[in-house]
């Protein structure tokens, strides 16, 4: 219950109603997404067509094996007046689309996090829910029949049982299926836990064991990526039920011990809103309401109990929750570069401040070398450490960490390796990221990798390798060294090692990265070829918006005149300027044409929460920042509603590309929104 004497905030609405019928082509790019906190999630089209191989209603992460497509899709067929009406969807492989939910949908909202629809089925009016029972792998749907006569349901599940990515189904999987009471199971064999299904009906609601194999489903996102695109279910059976007004039901389904089922489906839902009021009632005033308090719940939906069992071992030991950050849906797992930048808006923005604690100790748990992760792969216990850039976020997000809580048992309990990874990066550690000793500077680079926040890579070309001594990196070890000075003198530490490595390495910067005849910053310095890179890109933002900008105070108005003129948009700055020989203005395309053109000019909706602290120090006007952000605000409708997509193309309309949900566009919205002064 909400603490006595708390008000209790309102959960925000993004409403889309259409009187007489909605617009197919509208409705089946526009996406839902609806997560459990432990990775898991379910997520489709407003129009319930699948497009993506992604799509599902039910996909939890499952130990040692990670996220898995266990119900594919629910066939819902309503019957009123002995008329059947349709109301998923599908787009078959010849091109055709079976569907009336676009003619009987009236509308669509979430209120929170969770998903309604309202449909005119005939003279009946009937809702339908939608919730994952947060840390839990748990799906309920509910159907409640608003007005007019009785309508008859039957639900037909098709389950796929493969991982979300892996190659689509051609042949046929058929899944055994139980009879246990109330309940069906459903088993894949093949380490796949049972789905475990049960109907809550106000009368008897059988399952009627007719198999039916679909036609083959068109999946028309995979195609445009350049995937495979075409898969088959089967279904073996249905449940058959029937409402009248006032009345509602609900499917339980559940990888967990059956007896889950046992709870009511609406007390479920109950829980769920309540959860969320809770996530406001953390949240300053400001952000409990419009834009704001919408951003404070997309952020929930990238915090994770990882369910690694070596996290849960040392987790156990130290007293700890492990947590971490999903970088986006669907396809990422928790990356540690992308974690470090989303902390503060996700976790110190949101009151969040015990959760940014775990989420640090657990990547503070996986050091190794001196390095951060890049990423756990999915289902995997142990780390991939190909990033030079992760690990100087880490001092950034202890940092901001610090500054919320003043929390000096953790930076206690950091020091010893804090001071190691700047050791190992001294004398070098993998992948060549070393301190060059002639000048102080960070740099890097190994064949094959791509080891900075730039990191596309296909068929073995890194498109953006910037080997070398990248600016970025450069501004991070800068601030990271005077982060050890600061932290030195807390803790009654010899500092002095730290100042003078700062010293000599904002010397140098300012003397090699200075780009005259640009009037900006080199992105690259003593490249492979031993030439500095003159490509004008938003890296040299962080030379002025980190804690400690390593950049010259006279160079700051030049540097963001130049970015603002060549890569500033209203959905964050492009990745590299127009005119150059490489940039390309839209992303779209197979694999190869997509990485191609990933950092070559794409828009990356992240980066705007630095441009806006670099601005902000130049210029402390906050209106003017906070016009800066209206195109996210505009965002929020498109794509997956109330969230912010990982890319846009270079060039108007800025269409949304790549995840639809991506924690650092988020987190960095959120972060600027509340430093703005939203109100």
């Amino acid at each position: 219950m909400t603490p006595a004497g708390t008000e209790c905030p309102s959960l925000p609405r993004l409403a889309f109603d259409w009187p007489t019928g909605a617009d197919f082509s509208d409705i089946v790019t526009r996406e839902w997404l609806v997560t459990n906190g432990r990775g898991g999630y379910a997520s489709c089209t407003v129009a319930r067509c699948n497009t993506r191989r992604y799509h599902g209603m039910f996909i939890p992460g499952l130990e040692k094996r990670g996220r898995t497509v266990l119900l594919a899709r629910l066939g819902e067929l309503a019957v009123v007046g002995g008329r059947t009406y349709r109301l998923d969807a599908e787009e078959l492989a010849d091109g055709t689309q079976v569907s009336e939910a676009a003619t009987l949908l009236r509308g669509f909202h979430l209120d929170g996090l969770v998903p309604h629809w309202v449909y005119q089925v005939g003279e009946a009016r009937i809702q339908r829910k939608l919730a994952l029972v947060h840390g839990e792998n748990t799906l309920i749907v509910l159907w409640e029949h608003l007005s007019g006569p009785e309508v008859t349901l039957r639900l037909r599940p098709f389950p796929a049982m493969r991982m979300h990515d892996d190659k689509l189904h051609h042949a046929v999987l058929e899944p055994t299926v139980l009879l246990r009471g109330s309940r069906v199971e459903m088993q894949a064999g093949d380490g796949v836990p049972p789905m475990n299904m049960r109907i809550y009906s106000p009368r008897p609601a059988p399952f009627v064991g007719l198999r039916e194999t679909s036609a083959p489903q068109f999946y028309r996102v995979e195609k445009s990526r350049g995937y495979d695109f075409v898969e088959t279910l089967v279904s073996p059976g249905y449940f058959e039920c029937s409402l009248k007004p006032g009345e509602s039901l609900a499917m339980g389904v559940t990888t967990e011990d059956p007896a889950v089922l046992d709870r009511e489906p609406q007390e479920t839902l109950a829980l769920e809103y309540e959860r969320e009021r809770r996530l406001l009632l953390r949240v300053p005033q400001e952000a409990r309401t419009g834009v704001p308090a919408r951003l404070v719940l997309a952020a929930d939906q990238f915090i994770i109990d990882p369910t690694r069992p070596a996290d849960d071992a040392w987790a156990r030991a130290v007293g700890q929750d492990a947590r971490s950050v999903i970088a986006g849906y669907h396809w990422f797992t928790d990356w540690g570069r992308d974690t470090m930048i989303s902390l503060e808006g996700l976790t110190l923005s949101t009151g969040r401040h015990n959760t940014a604690a775990a989420i640090l100790r657990t990547f503070h748990h996986h050091v190794r070398d001196g390095l951060l992760p890049n990423l756990f792969p999915e289902g995997e216990n142990e780390g991939l450490y190909h990033t030079a850039d992760a690990t100087m976020w880490f001092f950034h997000a202890v940092d901001r960490y610090l500054e919320h809580t003043k929390d000096e048992e953790l930076l206690r309990d950091f020091y010893p390796t804090l001071a190691k990874i700047i050791d190992h990066h001294q004398k070098g550690t993998r992948h060549n990221i070393r301190v060059d000793p002639a000048d102080g500077l960070l740099s890097q680079g190994d064949e094959g990798y791509q080891l900075t926040w730039m990191d596309a890579k296909v068929d073995g070309w890194v498109v953006t390798p910037r080997r070398g001594k990248p600016v970025e990196i450069n501004a991070l070890w800068f601030n990271a060294l005077r982060l050890m000075v600061e932290w030195s003198e807390r803790l009654g530490k010899d500092a002095r090692p730290y100042a003078a490595a700062a010293e000599k390495a904002y010397a140098s910067f300012n003397r090699r990265f200075w780009n005259a005849a640009e009037a900006c910053l080199f992105d690259v310095v003593d490249g492979e070829d031993g030439k500095d890179d003159p490509a004008v890109r938003p890296n040299q933002v962080f030379a002025i918006s980190l804690k400690n900008p390593v950049l010259r105070r006279d160079k700051w108005e030049p540097v963001l005149e130049k970015v603002r003129k060549e890569l500033l948009t209203p959905v964050g700055l492009r990745s590299l300027a127009p005119g150059h020989a490489d940039y390309k203005a839209r992303y779209d395309g197979d694999l190869r044409a997509r990485d191609a053109a990933y950092h070559q000019g794409t828009v990356w909706g992240w980066l705007i929460g630095h441009y806006v602290d670099a601005a902000l120090k130049v210029n402390p006007d906050k209106s003017a920042a906070r016009a800066l952000l209206n195109g996210m605000e505009d965002h929020l409708e498109h794509a997956g509603l109330g969230q912010i997509s990982e890319i846009f193309d270079a060039t108007e309309p800025y269409r949304p590309r790549g995840c639809i949900a991506q924690a650092w566009s988020v987190a960095e919205a959120l972060r600027v929104f509340l430093k703005t002064g939203e109100r």
